[in-house]
């Protein structure tokens, strides 16, 4: 018995997909060393983001045995008057019904890009946590918009490895502006926040960051859950400004095959005196002027993907069968295309892992498509025409490179 669709002439389905199925995957490319991935310029065998320490197959059970669970609190909010949005389980934000109009919320961590910063700051002299705050802020507010939501106010997690972090005023400090300057970006307040000293649980001279975020949607026919998705409506897709906060621990693995380490030139003809760290460091791009000025256009996306962990196998998060045919891609940035060609990755893998130009995708009516890219350039954000919704089996066609994804790509419900 197969599963799934016949691959579409051109299609690649050589190897196993990674994500659900990569245990399968790993015992097929044991038995068939010639289904093995390419290599690196340096001659070294590929290097997958679970290699570097990320295995979404232990992961994501979790997050499905977490929804299940916390679906079943849901009657709580009756006491309330209050009900949820059920379509909201297992989107990038929760939805509350709360009479007038909904509340969303959602709480995101940075990562390990932070560990990135403090390595340049050793290298370089400068403070680079103002992005940092901005990268932390992003990954919160890019989640919350996606379901309709105006993002209202944050509050802020910094737990360091000790009180010493917070002796460095410059590098605190940056970390305030910053925060500051990205709440005003996204016109939220900036409500509070904890600041523990967690040693022993928080590597000593570290900080892990945090941010959550609540916003409003009002009136309530801004709300995007994908009830409105269907066939033939258009896919745009706002370009990244690189590596975002996703993909962090692959990029940090490579390191060990740089003899510039982390200044090392990544694109001396295009980019001089761009180092791997510094373009690592470019602050992740705030979506939120974007789906405010496309409401006061009369625009009300169909669905929105925040395209984060997963790379572009976030495409598929909604649970409709439907087909997403991609047939535009966005310029790749430059250290995306470095970490790719260093790790030894193939386009599959690569697209399956990181943003690769795509930091957020926006589903519309395929009338409001070229107001939409219009209006995303207006606010200085690259944006294109990507592709187009189908009907059909769930899956993922990016035809210029012939890569399928399918619905056992991503398991996050």
């Amino acid at each position: 018995m197969t599963h799934g669709p016949i691959l579409p002439a051109g299609f690649a389905a050589a190897t196993p997909p990674p994500g659900a199925d990569g245990a399968l995957r790993r015992r097929a490319l044991a038995d068939n060393p010639a289904m093995s991935s390419p290599t690196s310029p340096s001659g070294q065998a590929s290097l997958s983001y679970e290699q570097a320490g990320v295995n979404y197959d232990l992961i994501d059970p979790l997050k499905v045995s977490a929804q299940r669970a916390a679906a079943a609190t849901a009657s709580q909010l009756s006491a309330h008057g209050f009900s949820e949005v059920k379509a909201s389980r297992g989107e990038s934000a929760y939805v509350v019904d709360v009479g007038p109009f909904y509340i969303a919320s959602i709480v995101e961590c940075l990562g390990s890009k932070a560990l990135v910063a403090d390595e340049m700051a050793l290298l370089t002299g400068r403070s680079w946590y103002a992005g940092i705050a901005q990268d932390t802020i992003a990954m919160a507010v890019n989640d919350l918009i996606t379901v309709g939501a105006t993002p209202l106010v944050v509050q802020a997690y910094w737990a360091a490895g000790g009180s010493d972090w917070f002796a460095d005023s410059s590098r605190s400090q940056a970390l305030v502006a910053g925060w500051k300057a990205a709440c005003e970006a996204c016109g939220v307040a900036w409500g509070g926040g904890e600041t523990p000293a967690l040693a022993g649980i928080v590597e000593a001279g570290r900080i892990d960051l945090a941010a959550s975020c609540t916003g409003l949607i009002k009136p309530k026919q801004r709300l995007s859950v994908g009830d409105r998705l269907a066939a033939g409506d258009a896919i745009v897709l706002l370009d990244s400004s690189g590596i975002h906060a996703n993909g962090l621990s692959l990029a940090r693995k490579l390191l060990e095959r740089l003899p510039g380490g982390w200044l090392t030139e990544i694109d001396p003809a295009g980019h001089p005196g761009l180092s791997y760290g510094e373009a690592l460091l470019a602050p992740t791009v705030l979506y939120s002027p974007v789906t405010e000025a496309l409401w006061a256009a009369g625009i009300v996306p169909h669905y929105c993907a925040n395209i984060t962990g997963h790379g572009w196998r976030k495409l598929l998060r909604h649970p409709a069968e439907l087909s997403y045919r991609i047939h535009t891609l966005p310029p790749v940035p430059a250290v995306l295309r470095f970490i790719q060609q260093q790790a030894g990755q193939d386009d599959r893998e690569a697209y399956s892992t990181l943003n690769m130009g795509a930091g957020f995708a926006i589903f519309v009516a395929p009338e409001d498509a070229d107001r939409t890219v219009a209006i995303a350039q207006r606010l200085g954000i690259g944006a294109r025409l990507a592709g187009e919704v189908e009907a059909g089996a769930k899956q993922l066609l990016i035809e210029p490179l012939g890569i399928r994804f399918g619905e056992d790509d991503l398991q996050l419900r």
